[in-house]
């Protein structure tokens, strides 16, 4: 177990069952066997083609490189965010079909807000997750999404083919989410993507009463998500021997850190 979960090098890394066992060197079967135990037990979370680090590896390593990394560079950006805007900030990650808040900072509005950190919420219901789910390939969004799909509210998105039609218009808008009572009455919320090299790292939003100009507010948040994906990629570039070299490559850097200079995502 330890030496399958010492593949996995950070917290978005996907491996499929040849290259754990590549990793591992251990026989194909006896991976096959502990992989399905780790994930039945939530170590790991299985989202075809491939394993990602499931829910208790993400708690349990919260203190860990990637999360402490994340929310470093997003504190300062989230503060802002919150003064300018008078709304209620969220951080959060993707985890399986669900977001995991990393972070809240709000005002008087954010005891109305039924989010807390550490909690969670379904991902197809929220903008957070909307957002995330839209930076990955459809087989990965079936793989964690799936069906039937739970409705929260009237409003809920409660069908795949619903789904992808949002997620083709979040990528139309070049990654901004929005979400108006889907997920509580009453609240409205718009959200961008932290992008990294290999998919979305997190994402930031604005949550407010319904009927506020989230289209107002969707440039400071996707500004926000660019801002906090350059400050990543500036702590690898200070700190090379923290990343992996096939996943911090030197084009995977440039490109990147074009977004802070044209607003272009990859």
């Amino acid at each position: 177990m330890t030496l399958i979960l010492d593949a996995f090098r950070g917290t978005t890394t996907r491996l499929t069952l040849e290259e754990v066992v590549h990793a591992t060197g251990l026989p194909r079967s006896t991976t096959h066997r502990i992989l399905d135990q780790l994930v039945r037990a939530a170590w790991l979370e299985h989202a075809p083609p491939g394993y990602l680090l499931g829910r208790r590896s993400l708690r349990l390593g919260s203190d860990a490189q990637g999360f402490v990394d994340l929310r470093s560079a997003a504190a300062p950006v989230l503060h802002e965010l919150q003064l300018r805007t008078g709304m209620v900030v969220h951080l959060a990650v993707l985890e399986n079909t669900r977001v995991r808040y990393l972070d809240k900072i709000g005002g008087r509005f954010a005891a109305r807000v039924p989010s807390r950190v550490g909690g969670s919420a379904v991902a197809h219901s929220t903008a957070l997750g909307k957002a995330m789910l839209a930076c990955l390939p459809a087989e990965e969004v079936d793989g964690r999404v799936g069906a039937p799909m739970s409705r929260l509210t009237q409003r809920t998105i409660g069908d795949l083919r619903t789904l992808y039609q949002e997620l083709h218009r979040i990528r139309a808008r070049g990654g901004v989410a929005y979400e108006r009572g889907e997920h509580t009455p009453g609240i409205s919320c718009v959200a961008a993507a932290v992008r990294g090299p290999e998919g979305p790292l997190g994402a930031v939003s604005l949550a407010g009463e319904a009927g506020c100009l989230l289209e107002t507010a969707a440039p400071l948040v996707a500004a926000a998500a660019r801002t906090i994906s350059v400050e990543l990629v500036s702590a690898v570039e200070r700190h090379p021997g923290d990343a992996p070299a096939e996943t911090w490559s030197a084009e995977t850097l440039a490109r990147l850190a074009a977004i802070g200079r044209d607003g272009a995502w990859i």
